[in-house]
């Protein structure tokens, strides 16, 4: 993956970038090299910031709280799906909100705070009128079970 962005970026192409750095923090995550995945987001998120393809914007930060919370910052973790969930409803980018309003969900879950959990994942999957069998509103239609 290394050799491959390297290969991509040498050709000044930026565009792209924040979703490839995405997909190898994912690697890393897998790989259990937290770090490693947080500083690859920092980067990406800087090329969204200095380019203003904002298009990824809200998953790159849902990801990067997500990579925070393996390591205990959960104050941190709710910050940054917070602001993930504003850039997505900013864009009005429904798969977006849909997963950073089910990651808090299940950080106020986690924290005791099974009502506000519900409160603001409910609103989010009613939106949806199909694709209920993507993985995404399968895991959101779970958690709603849960904290019903």
């Amino acid at each position: 993956m290394h050799h491959g962005l390297a290969a991509y970026r040498a050709t000044g192409a930026e565009t792209l970038m924040p979703y490839f750095f995405a997909l190898l923090a994912r690697a890393y995550e897998i790989a259990g090299q937290i770090d490693e995945g947080l500083a690859v987001l920092d980067d990406a998120l800087q090329i969204v910031e200095r380019t203003g393809a904002r298009w990824l914007g809200a998953e790159l930060n849902r990801h990067k709280g997500q990579l925070l919370l393996r390591q205990g910052r959960s104050e941190a973790t709710e910050e940054l799906y917070r602001k993930a969930l504003n850039i997505a409803v900013e864009q009005e980018a429904k798969l977006w909100e849909l997963r950073a309003a089910a990651s808090l969900a299940r950080l106020r879950r986690d924290q005791g705070r099974h009502a506000e959990a519900r409160e603001l994942l409910a609103p989010v999957y009613g939106w949806f009128t199909e694709g209920f069998d993507t993985p995404d509103l399968k895991e959101a239609k779970a958690l709603l079970d849960e904290l019903a």
